[in-house]
């Protein structure tokens, strides 16, 4: 089933150009960045950073992140490397080859020199992060077979962050978002969206689940609630509000 309504087209693409080597020290880092582009040749490292990364940073020294996988923990840097330490305290160091206003280059072992571009990352609470571990813990790989209670939770954590996302977005003042990276069962239009045929979900949505048969029931569950209840649009032409709303009530459907 795909829900419809009216509103202009509104997914953006960032492009950023290589820029030269330059650390500015009144530039700050605590914002949330996001991949834009390898500005070197790594060969098959190359593979790992997507559109959907994000790099996270907070100003209490918390951080989250998705190079390929999500990960949380606390960061430090002195403007010329980032240091990322994991919950289970193994660390990443990144140099820092360029920073400066809404711009960073970075590499590390892990991927050639790639450039990422920062959105306003301030924050109330870690609740009203959409980035926070807290609204994405359908990212972490399930470590055992999940029943029916626990896959819900999964698929509403999901929606939630849809939900904080567009909030995000529209306290922010961001004029337009991208909605086609992140990995989801969910395919937004620019008039409505739709569940995804299992055989279309992104790869990375799958190894969330422990097997495929989980990740088909979730599949199934999401279908179930698109198939049996009806989300009351709000009478909006915003169309932040309108998703928002949406996304609300899905998490109610899914309790």
């Amino acid at each position: 089933m795909r829900f419809l309504w009216r509103f202009s087209h509104f997914v953006s693409v960032l492009v950023a150009l290589p820029l030269a080597g330059c650390v500015q020290s009144n530039n700050r880092i605590d914002k949330v960045w996001f991949f834009t582009l390898y500005t070197s040749s790594g060969g098959d490292k190359d593979s790992m950073l997507t559109p959907a990364s994000f790099l996270n940073l907070q100003k209490d020294g918390s951080y989250t992140t998705d190079f390929g996988q999500f990960e949380s923990g606390s960061w430090k840097s002195d403007n010329k490397t980032l240091q990322l330490t994991r919950d289970d305290h193994t660390s990443t160091e990144y140099t820092i080859e360029y920073l400066a206003k809404s711009e960073m280059r970075i590499s590390s072992k892990l991927f050639p020199s790639a450039s990422f571009e920062s959105q306003q990352g301030v924050f109330k609470s870690s609740s009203e992060n959409p980035f926070s571990k807290e609204n994405n813990l359908w990212r972490i790989h399930a470590m055992r077979k999940e029943n029916d209670g626990e896959i819900k939770s999964r698929l509403r954590n999901h929606m939630k962050f849809w939900e904080l996302y567009f909030s995000w977005a529209l306290n922010s003042d961001i004029s337009s978002i991208d909605v086609r990276s992140t990995p989801t069962p969910i395919k937004i239009y620019g008039n409505g969206f739709e569940l995804k045929p299992f055989n279309d979900l992104p790869a990375a949505w799958r190894s969330y689940f422990f097997d495929e048969e989980d990740c088909r029931k979730a599949n199934g569950i999401i279908k179930s609630v698109f198939d049996k209840r009806d989300i009351a649009w709000a009478h909006t032409e915003n169309k932040y509000k309108l998703f928002i709303s949406a996304f609300q009530q899905l998490q109610q459907f899914l309790k």
